[in-house]
């Protein structure tokens, strides 16, 4: 009985201080995803632009 709860404190001690580092990695792997998908919509949006056969100049008509 006494092996049992050795084995459940060091197994709280291990959670307690692996817990925050790995809550931290999975933060920043999201936060990577989030940035990589950000930077994909911009340069799909540039392209979008580019490709365009609009003129980019203003209208100069006058009301």
């Amino acid at each position: 009985m006494h092996t049992f709860l050795n084995y459940l404190v060091v197994l709280a001690v291990a959670a307690l201080l692996l817990g925050p580092s790995l809550y931290g990695v999975a933060r920043e792997r999201r936060i990577d995803r989030q940035l990589r998908g950000a930077a994909a919509g911009r340069s799909k949006a540039r392209r979008a632009q580019k490709s365009s056969s609009r003129s980019t100049v203003p209208s100069t008509a006058t009301w």
